[in-house]
């Protein structure tokens, strides 16, 4: 008979009821009220964290905030805010930015280095790791980065100036398109979500070259001896078996500022490291839950035993603590970890600093700003669902793809509405392809509108076909 996971006939027998040192009490059932509140309090807010949609619901918020927040009477606090001065002095050595800088380029090193470590995932065991199984997704994110960047340099025209924009439509918002969908219930088939999900991250593939190759300036080769300096300290690490997240940040430091210094963005830093990541368990000669529970097992021993050495005990908790952490490959563990600070805190916090465009002020009768405020809003709101739909079409067509079972017609159009939800990665995008402000405002505003409307479409089309997701496509 196959075992479950709730299984307990091997489980050694409780402490209770045995005697045992002081120091390891007998469960109790009076326990105090306001702890009950607190745990359930505590246990409602983590099951909350890992609700797909609460992380949308959380970035719409801080949009709506920073957009409030502009065009307020107190809305010269908005930017003075964001433009405070930041300054880092160590003995004769001074750095100084702003906080706008601190967000865009420190904080968002953090989601970046999440998007190459679920990029790392999917190539080794995901939706990338079969090149058949990834082809579809990799063919349909490409129609949907070259349609609306082709609808928007239609729009532009020759200016170059408006062209530089090129590029702002061609991103997806992981968080907020799966948030989406997930507000369409639990009856959307799991095969549409991986491919929504595939594409989303072969978007951001995209997007992070983007970045390398069309806006980070000229290059200063000098900085990347300091970028090198890193990554040999990032191999290093990995080749000693050093597990221990915290040893890395001082090489990933490095690196970020050898990128710095060579005029690149040095949030790529975080992709470079992401894509670095241990994608195994660390070798052992013995096996890491054997060493856990070898722990745990002396520890209970000692309690029985009616004994109780605070030292003895840390060192055992820390073995067992050692061991649980390396049962879980980096690539694996490290998202989950970082997961709640990046959705609920750094992508909010950037949405907060970016979000806010000032209308007051706007001219969107000038061709400029709205050129690029048409081209955004129609690139991602039209140019996605089309690409994405056209590109697959012809793809499975032509007999070089096929539908993954669970996907129909009806579901790729929704995966391409919601592709449209541009916001993180295109306000990101928008910042590196204007220094104008009106331009950069009135990219803002066909990035919050466009992705606004790919939701709310995108929502309203999945209601009205989600009993009919899961037919097999024609």
């Amino acid at each position: 008979m196959p075992t479950h996971g709730n299984n307990t006939s091997n489980l050694p027998e409780p402490l209770a009821g045995t005697s045992v040192h002081p120091q390891f009490p007998a469960p109790s059932t009076h326990i105090p009220p306001l702890q009950q509140a607190t745990d359930r309090a505590s246990g409602a807010f983590a099951r909350m964290l890992h609700i797909e949609s609460m992380s949308g619901i959380v970035l719409l918020i801080a949009a709506a905030i920073a957009l409030t927040w502009a065009n307020s009477p107190w809305a010269e606090s908005y930017f003075a805010t964001w433009h405070a001065p930041l300054a880092l002095t160590l003995g004769p050595w001074n750095w100084s930015t702003d906080l706008h800088f601190f967000v865009n380029d420190v904080l968002m090193t953090i989601f970046f280095l999440v998007v190459g470590m679920e990029i790392r995932r999917e190539m080794h065991n995901g939706a990338l790791a079969d090149v058949r199984q990834a082809l579809l997704p990799i063919i349909a994110a490409l129609g949907g980065v070259v349609v609306p960047a082709l609808i928007y340099v239609a729009m532009a025209g020759s200016d170059k100036i408006l062209l530089n924009g090129w590029a702002i439509p061609t991103a997806t918002d992981i968080a907020f398109a799966v948030g989406v969908l997930a507000l369409l219930g639990k009856s959307i088939p799991g095969a549409l979500r991986i491919f929504l999900l595939a594409l989303a991250i072969i978007d951001d593939i995209v997007a992070v070259l983007i970045i390398a190759f069309f806006y980070s300036g000229g290059l200063d080769y000098s900085g990347f001896g300091v970028a090198l300096v890193g990554l040999l300290l990032v191999l290093l690490l990995n080749r000693m078996g050093v597990a221990s997240a915290w040893a890395y940040v001082l090489p990933g430091a490095i690196l970020w500022l050898g990128l710095l210094q060579t005029g690149a963005h040095p949030t790529l830093a975080g992709v470079v490291l992401g894509l670095m990541t241990p994608v195994a368990m660390r070798p052992a000669q013995q096996h890491h839950l054997d060493v856990a529970q070898q722990a745990l097992t002396r520890i209970r021993l000692q309690a029985q035993q009616g004994q109780f050495e605070a030292e003895v005990l840390h060192h055992e908790l820390r073995i067992a603590n050692s061991a649980q952490r390396d049962l879980l490959p980096p690539v694996f563990r490290l998202p989950i970890q970082l997961h709640p600070w990046v959705a609920f805190g750094v992508m909010p916090i950037f949405a907060l600093a970016n979000a806010g465009v000032q209308f007051d002020g706007m001219d969107l009768s000038a061709s400029g700003p709205q050129t690029v405020a048409l081209g955004v809003l129609l690139a991602l709101v039209l140019g996605k669902p089309i690409g994405v739909f056209a590109a697959t079409f012809l793809a499975v067509k032509s007999g070089a793809c096929t539908l993954p079972a669970g996907v129909n017609w009806r579901g790729v159009v929704l995966v391409g509405l919601l592709a449209g939800i541009g916001f993180t990665m295109a306000i990101f995008v928008g910042g590196l392809a204007f220094g104008d402000a009106a331009l950069l405002g009135a990219a803002k505003l066909g990035i919050l509108g466009a992705s606004a409307t790919a939701a709310i479409v995108g929502l309203a089309y999945g209601f009205v076909v989600r009993d009919k997701l899961a037919q097999t496509a024609a």
